[in-house]
């Protein structure tokens, strides 16, 4: 076992504080990146080193099955082996599995993986129709309320003053679906991951010999990311306490994201209240992020409601460069900046994987998606699929190929895809709420968007072409995921970080949500903004658009979030806010606005190209004959842009070739032969 006291060395000063807090109760409000689980994994091997702690009578208790792996390991490295680390539900189905048949009789009742297969059934038994995004919706409120501790005959009366929404459903048909589901639940001899926790409070709460028993077990607590506790849990841990007070909690109020899902930040604002004489201790070093960093993060919170519950961070980095607060005329510039902005910094020695684009909700992944794919740049989706790989994108893209074949339409284009997309169940109009009904939603309403889009850049496009249009955006977004950069929701980010992070699409209206509508919700996205931006280690980018499509009317600004960073006359405001008579296309060259016919060259009739133009045209030439080969549209091949990078740089051998914006490793293999061939004639 190792020194007591060596286990103290290397701990900053504030870490040795709370390694050596061993009686609680404690609370740890433990900023972004300030080393939380170092210090509390040393907490607890202090304790056994100095024979505080007796291994076996310590529980610590974390919220996902790696963090929970992720201590054990360390506790053992640390000499604190038969230390017991696990989740909330791990250590709780454990307790309810042995005493069950005690209490009970019998074995222990089957856990189901999924509640959809029991929704669809209670579904069924109401006559309500259950498709996979309201399936999702349904469990996730089931979940809200059995750790809210509500039943379902409480529901209607508490469900409208927590704001909840399921789709279009109304509370009191929510609260039927909660009933049928429980019976549906008790006819099948099944419980949830919720009943676990419910079983294993009322065995406690009911039986005083089996409560001793476990607190006689376990004396010593420690629970990691206490913002995130829901009711449910608090009141189980309160249960394995039976009123002692030897409890060290950890949490950083700055990162409570998911209320939506039940966490009450209440619990760890009111730790003191509840448990008398509670010392507080402070992580305030950040090792994560560069000073630049830090200060933005900071600032965030400088005229916030409850500015002073979490802790203002110090960064422990080298200086390194600014924050960068950039507005773009349109969202497809936003993507495409960002893509090159990847490649320029994986050029000079990033590798993607140390990389992320983070986005408030999944339906900003397409553009993103599309334009990494034009650049050849690899990426990886975090917490959901692909925007072209999601079922609803899949089967709408389906309808459509089927619609467009069977000669089906002859009218206005943008008509003729809400007719077709009707079939799925598509409105105008989005569902009420959020959740997994809003977001297939806008998954399909992107798709209207960009018939939208098509209609005005050619008024004679039809569903052929629109199908065309999607086959290309699909074939460009495809990119092999090794080494990729992250593309993940703001949500789906916490507890990870990269070297560079770029939060796009931060306007008022994404960030904070416009469901966002009282000012507890505007806080909470507050919160979610402030994780985006901890993500970072050295390059932050924050950027928004001031509409959605190119030659658009907007007038969307950055978020409010950044009224403390961003002066009045900054010059990413002035971006945000451009007149409206303003082209933004430029000349290569000389980088004058362009005019309209010179936009599709990239330069003024009169500058120099700066690429090969015969080699271009042979190129263009090239791939014209691979279209009608192929029968697909000459741009899925390469677009314009492409052959001008190919023409300028002249790449003379499969590496540099690669290094093309628009041609990843697929494009590589089927085109590098031909294309280097051509190249090569250019210089005989």
């Amino acid at each position: 076992m190792p020194d007591a006291e060596d286990l103290l060395t290397g701990l900053d000063p504030e870490q040795r504080d709370v390694a050596r807090a061993l009686r609680g109760p404690v609370s740890v409000i433990a900023g972004a990146g300030t080393g939380k689980t170092r210090a509390i994994t040393h907490r607890i091997a202090y304790g056994v080193a100095t024979g505080v702690y007796k291994p076996t009578e310590v529980l610590a208790v974390t919220f996902t099955r790696n963090a929970a792996n992720q201590m054990r390991t360390r506790l053992r490295a640390l000499g604190a082996e038969g230390v017991q680390a696990n989740t909330f539900h791990a250590a709780a189905l454990r307790q309810a599995q042995y005493f069950w048949p005690r209490v009970y009789g019998g074995e222990f009742p089957e856990v189901t993986a999924s509640k959809f297969a029991l929704v669809a059934e209670a579904g069924r038994r109401m006559g309500l129709r259950t498709d996979t995004a309201l399936l999702r919706d349904l469990s996730a409120e089931i979940e809200w309320a059995k750790v809210s501790n509500i039943r379902p005959a409480d529901y209607a009366a508490q469900a409208a003053p927590a704001r909840r929404e399921v789709a279009d459903l109304d509370h009191t048909t929510v609260a039927t679906l909660l009933t049928a589901y429980e019976d549906v639940k008790r006819d099948r001899g099944r419980i949830d991951m919720e009943d676990i926790l419910l079983v294993t409070a009322a065995i406690l709460a009911d039986d005083e010999r089996i409560a001793a028993q476990v607190r006689q077990q376990y004396r010593w607590f420690v629970v990691d990311e206490f913002q995130d506790v829901n009711p449910l849990q608090s009141t189980l841990l309160e249960l394995w306490l039976g009123g002692r007070n030897d409890i060290c909690v950890v949490g950083d109020p700055r990162q409570t994201i998911y209320s939506f899902a039940g966490a009450s930040p209440e619990i760890l604002r009111t730790f003191a209240r509840r448990h008398e004489g509670a010392e507080r201790h402070e992580l305030v070093r950040n090792y994560r992020s560069t000073p630049q960093i830090v200060a933005a993060a900071n600032a965030v919170f400088s005229r916030a409601p409850g500015a002073n519950e979490g802790v203002r961070l110090q960064s422990q980095q080298e200086p390194g460069d600014p924050v960068a607060y950039v507005g773009y005329p349109d969202e497809p510039a936003e993507a495409n900046a960002v893509a090159s902005e990847i490649a320029l910094l994986h050029r000079r020695g990033t590798p993607y994987k140390e990389m992320a684009i983070l986005f408030r909700i999944n339906a900003q992944s397409e553009a993103f998606e599309e334009a990494l794919g034009e650049h050849g740049i690899p990426y990886v989706m975090r917490g959901g699929e692909g925007f072209f790989r999601r079922a609803e994108v899949r089967q709408a893209v389906a309808l459509l190929r089927g619609a467009a074949r069977a000669g089906e339409g002859g009218g206005q284009l943008v008509d003729e895809v809400r007719s077709v997309l009707s079939s799925m169940g598509h409105t105008d109009g989005p569902p009420a709420g959020a959740g997994a009904v809003r977001d297939r939603w806008e998954s399909l309403h992107a798709i209207v968007s960009m018939a939208t889009d098509l209609a005005e850049s050619d008024p004679a496009s039809d569903l052929t072409a629109l199908v065309a249009d999607l086959d290309r955006r699909a074939e460009q977004a495809h990119a092999p995921a090794a080494d990729g950069v992250t593309l993940a929701t703001l949500h789906s980010a916490k507890g990870l970080e990269w070297d560079a992070v770029f939060c796009v699409g931060m306007h008022e209206g994404m960030m904070p949500s416009v469901h966002a509508d009282t000012p507890a919700a505007v806080e909470e996205e507050r919160r979610l903004f402030y994780v985006g931006l901890t993500r970072a280690r050295r390059d932050l980018t924050i950027s928004w658009a001031v509409t959605r499509k190119r030659g658009g009317r907007g007038n969307r600004g950055p978020t409010r979030f950044l009224d403390t960073l961003l002066p009045a006359n900054h010059g990413a405001r002035q971006a945000a806010n451009p007149p409206k008579q303003r082209k933004v296309a430029r000349c290569r060259v000389c980088n004058i606005v362009l005019a309209v016919a010179d936009r599709k060259a990239g330069r003024c009739a009169d500058c120099p190209a700066t690429y090969d133009e015969e080699l271009y045209e042979r190129l263009r030439t090239w791939r014209t004959e691979q279209a009608t080969e192929q029968a697909k549209p000459a741009y899925v091949i390469f677009t314009d842009a492409t052959l001008q990078s190919i023409a300028e740089i002249k790449p003379s051998d499969e590496a540099a070739l690669a290094t093309v914006p628009g041609i990843g490793p697929a494009k590589l293999e089927k085109y590098a032969e031909s294309v280097l061939a051509l190249v090569g004639k250019s210089g005989e």
